[in-house]
C-alpha cells in the first residue's frame, strides 16, 4: 500500500525476496501536467509493469472496500507513505496486521512530512522506523530502525536515500518476523510533522542564512523555497551561506549574493517560473540583478 516513489523500492524488495504480492493498493490516478490528464502514480506504474493487481479506492472507510481487502486474506500488509487512513478493519485483517515505512526515528517526527522537518530542524541524523500500525497517528509499536546522517543532503536526496534504506530494513525484518518483537514507542522526544503548507515555502529573508538555506535544501527540488522579483517567482533549488551582511531580502553585488537576517546567502542553481533550472551565472547572463535589488 503506496503511491509516491518513495514506495517504490519496498515493493520491488518484496518482489525480489520471493514474497508473494497479492495486490497493490494506491491513490487513484490525479491529473497532472499542463493537459491536466490523469496520471497512475509511481507505485501503481511499478506495479502494472510487474503484472500485479492495482487497486486505487478513493477511500477505505466503507464497508465493501474493507470486505475486498479482507478477502485477500494476507499475511502481512506493508504500508509507504499510502496517503489513506486504514480504519481499523483493514488494521485488522491481514494475520500479522500492518506494517508502516515511517521516514523518520520515531517517536520523533510522526506524521505527514518527517523528510522536510528533519532539514528544516537541522536534525543532524534522521532514518526510517519499521512500525506496527495502529489507529493512532504513527504511535504504533516499532520491529526495527536504521539511522543515516543528513548532512547537507536536500529533501530530494534524503527521500531517495530512506526509501532504498526502508526497503533493505524491511525485508530485514520480514525475514525474521518473530526476532523483531514489537516495542512500544518512548514518551520521550515525541514530535510531530505537519503536512507542508504552500505559504511555507516562500523564503523569509528576515531569518538567518543558516535556516534558509536549509529551507532551500528541504523543499528541493520540490516544492521549492522561492522568493518573488518584479512579480516574477524564482525558485532557489540550492545555495550557499556568506559572511556578509546588509539589509535583509537586498542583493549585495550583481552575483545575486541576498542579505538575510543574519549573514547572507548565495544561490548557486536557480529556476524561473517555466523555465528549466540553472546555474545562478547563466540566469544573470539574461537577467541582471544589480546590486541594492530588493527580492520579495
Amino acid at each position: 500500500m503506496g503511491t509516491p516513489a518513495f514506495a517504490v523500492p519496498a515493493l520491488l524488495a518484496l518482489v525480489e525476496a520471493g514474497h508473494e504480492v497479492a495486490a497493490v493498493y494506491t491513490q487513484p490516478p490525479r491529473p497532472a501536467g499542463r493537459g491536466k490528464q490523469l496520471m497512475p502514480s509511481p507505485v501503481q506504474r511499478e506495479a502494472e509493469r510487474l503484472g500485479i493487481a492495482v487497486r486505487a479506492p478513493r477511500t477505505l472507510r466503507d464497508l465493501e472496500a474493507q470486505a475486498d481487502f479482507a478477502a485477500l486474506e494476507a499475511d502481512l500488509a506493508v504500508v509507504a507513505a499510502y496517503g489513506l487512513i486504514l480504519p481499523q478493519p483493514v488494521l485488522d485483517a491481514p494475520t500479522h496486521g500492518c506494517l508502516n515505512i515511517h521516514a523518520s526515528l520515531l517517536p520523533r517526527w510522526r506524521g505527514a512530512a518527517p523528510i522536510h522537518r528533519a532539514i528544516l530542524a537541522g536534525d543532524p541524523v534522521t532514518g526510517v522506523t519499521i512500525m506496527q500500525m495502529e489507529a493512532g497517528l504513527d504511535t504504533g509499536p516499532m520491529l526495527a530502525a536504521a539511522r543515516t546522517p543528513v548532512e547537507d543532503k536536500t529533501g530530494g536526496e534524503l527521500t531517495a536515500e530512506l526509501a532504498e534504506l526502508g526497503a533493505r530494513l524491511l525485508i530485514e525484518v520480514l525475514a525474521d518476523l518473530p526476532g523483531h518483537a514489537p516495542a512500544p514507542q518512548p514518551d520521550l522526544g515525541v514530535t510531530y510533522a505537519a503536512k507542508i503548507d504552500k505559504a511555507e515555502t516562500r523564503i523569509d529573508f528576515a531569518r538567518a542564512a543558516e535556516l534558509i538555506e536549509r529551507h532551500v535544501r528541504a523543499f528541493a527540488p520540490a516544492p521549492g523555497a522561492w522568493f518573488e522579483l518584479d512579480g516574477e517567482r524564482y525558485r532557489i533549488l540550492s545555495a550557499q551561506v556568506v559572511a556578509r551582511e546588509g539589509a535583509a531580502g537586498t542583493t549585495l553585488d550583481d552575483q545575486l549574493t541576498i542579505a538575510c537576517g543574519h549573514g547572507a546567502l548565495l544561490p548557486t542553481m536557480i529556476q524561473r517560473a517555466g523555465r528549466p533550472a540553472m546555474t545562478a551565472a547563466e540566469l544573470l547572463r539574461g537577467r541582471a540583478v544589480p546590486a541594492g535589488t530588493k527580492l520579495g
